[in-house]
């Protein structure tokens, strides 16, 4: 049995909807309260099991590779001021037993693309993807719910939700046949279909575990607008040669791709913060809405 111990982390979009805020920044790196983005896709994979992390990056994004690099300037000037607490956030950002490899991606061609640009490095394996600016809270985490699925049936999974059926074009949208609880045995998948065009309102959202089949896939994708080689492209075609399952997962997705999902985040995460909740708590209720 093929364990999932890598993730790839497609990391070299431009953020365009946050500027000027990603003008030199990478969305990804964007706080919710105390962490950024790219650090809690990091920790849901570690708890998933996985311990080699895959970030495809490009233009701009040293910062993602600065922020799980040791500092030992910032943890010497910590340890001489005594802030032990901050001392081991800063450390224990990743566990020692994870290890980082970093592809630059030349252009940005579309998710597709970025999946390709990791095929030597996770050569023969299976493995995740995780899109950062889907943040989803839930417990156990959602690649955990999904590598217990690989597990078992030894073969992709896509994580999904229901969306509003005038949601389904801003999405992938998948056609499935129910194969278990929350589980389904893909019959089709589709790019962004108009609602009545949709097939279901099961979205994948940014959560897919993948055989290595996808690559050689990926490789046949012609390109569409702008150049990109689409994902889900590649899944359709992985269709034809094995079995691709969809898992409506249990937690709450906020889409921090967007700049109201974001503040959705922030506010919700912040009412969660054992240091914060209260303060703030007391505090949104003094406002004037």
């Amino acid at each position: 049995m093929k364990r999932v111990t890598k993730a790839v982390f497609p990391v070299a979009g431009l953020g365009t909807r946050f500027l000027p805020a990603t003008k030199a920044s990478p969305k990804e790196m964007l706080p919710i309260v105390d962490k950024p983005l790219i650090q809690y896709a990091a920790e849901e994979a570690i708890a998933a099991g996985i311990d080699e992390l895959i970030f495809v990056t490009g233009r701009n994004k040293r910062s993602i590779e600065d922020h799980f690099d040791k500092i030992y300037e910032l943890e010497a000037e910590l340890q001489a001021d005594g802030k032990h607490k901050l001392l081991a956030a800063v450390q224990n950002i990743l566990p020692n037993t994870a290890s980082c490899v970093y592809i630059r991606q030349p252009e940005a061609l579309g998710l597709g693309h970025a999946v390709l640009c990791a095929k030597q490095v996770v050569g023969d394996d299976p493995f995740a993807v995780i899109l950062a600016d889907d943040l989803i809270s839930g417990e156990p985490g959602t690649l955990r719910q999904m590598v217990d699925i690989h597990d078992s049936c030894q073969c992709s999974v896509l994580g999904v939700q229901n969306v509003s059926r005038e949601e389904t074009r801003n999405y992938g949208i998948v056609k499935g046949k129910r194969s278990g609880e929350r589980l389904y045995t893909l019959e089709g998948i589709v790019e962004k279909p108009a609602p009545d065009q949709a097939p279901s309102t099961l979205a994948v959202v940014g959560r897919y575990i993948l055989t290595p089949r996808i690559f050689n896939l990926l490789e046949g994708v012609r390109p569409g607008a702008g150049g990109e080689i689409q994902l889900t492209d590649g899944i359709a075609a992985l269709m034809s040669h094995e079995i691709v399952m969809a898992y409506e997962f249990i937690g709450k997705r906020y889409d921090c791709g967007s700049k109201f999902g974001y503040l959705q985040a922030t506010v919700e995460y912040a009412l969660a913060h054992p240091e914060l909740k209260d303060k703030f708590h007391a505090y949104l209720k003094t406002l004037k809405l």
